[in-house]
């Protein structure tokens, strides 16, 4: 099976492949960006995109929610990944020669109050993703320049660690969800959905569909506000539910179809109980 990935192997979005689909065998489809991802899913180069759609320090990442709504795609599943960060640079460096801090935005953003801690003359640069930084300074042999990412990467490019677990917080979990081309076919066997929505500018229309979901014992999970590009001042609304009965789930739809302005289900799926973390499971089972 081919799956596109934004970063290159030993990459998190390898490792969560790895760990979402450990029976298979996967053939990589590396790629620059998510955008690209989502080229490779729809251009039938890969079979799945899998995408970093959330981060528990960082929060929902935006862009990948527009990428999954813009194309023609379904999320077919998801898996939860801890993440640790790990400073890393060449065998000779020390962290007191470090100079310049690479690193994927959304990894920089997990160890901010780390890096604050670093001389103002230090430099720290986004980069494409955490392997292709660490990978460089190696191929390089860059003095001076540090990586942040996992310590796969570091195992993988004979860089040495110097310094670890670097995250804000150190319960850092990353979620991720496979999305493939649209079949337009559902599949009865889920609990699990992803919801996009349009309200009215009326008082109280957000309650409406809360209090609906509500009554039908089906559990909101998540819940992301996202503007509508070419509607100033107006949002659309991307929802994660769980449920138990598919048959009154699709009842649920068909009454939410005529109480929002647009109604889209972006995949319907089941929630990755062998992945997610227990304070999430406890939420979602028991709706404590």
């Amino acid at each position: 099976m081919k799956v596109a990935i934004q970063g290159i192997e030993s990459s998190f979005h390898h490792i969560a492949v790895q760990k979402l689909f450990p029976e298979t065998e996967i053939q990589l489809v590396t790629c620059d960006s998510f955008e690209q991802v989502t080229r490779e899913v729809t251009n039938f180069n890969a079979d799945l995109g899998l995408l970093a759609i959330e981060n528990s320090i960082a929060g929902s990442i935006l862009p990948n929610y527009g990428l999954i709504d813009s194309g023609d795609f379904q999320i077919v599943d998801e898996v939860f990944l801890n993440i640790e960060m790990f400073v890393m640079a060449l065998e000779t460096e020390s962290i007191h020669d470090i100079e310049e801090i690479h690193s994927h935005p959304v990894a920089l953003l997990q160890c901010k109050d780390y890096l604050q801690r670093f001389p103002l003359h230090c430099k720290i640069i986004e980069g494409k993703d955490t392997a292709s930084e660490a990978r460089r300074i190696k191929e390089q042999n860059l003095r001076g320049v540090a990586a942040i990412a996992g310590r796969q990467v570091a195992e993988k490019f004979g860089l040495k660690i110097l310094d670890s677990n670097i995250q804000t917080v150190k319960e850092n979990q990353t979620r991720f969800v496979a999305i493939a081309r649209n079949t337009h076919t559902q599949v009865s066997e889920v609990n699990k959905a992803t919801l996009k929505f349009e309200l009215s500018h009326q008082v109280g229309s957000l309650c409406t569909i809360l209090q609906l979901l509500s009554t039908f014992d089906i559990n909101l999970t998540k819940i992301q506000s996202l503007p509508i590009v070419g509607k100033p001042w107006q949002y659309a609304f991307f929802v994660d539910v769980l449920f138990s009965d598919y048959t009154l789930f699709t009842e649920v739809t068909t009454l939410l179809e005529k109480t929002v302005k647009e109604l889209k289900i972006l995949g319907t799926y089941n929630q990755n109980l062998d992945s997610v973390p227990s304070s999430i499971t406890k939420v979602a089972i028991h709706g404590e």
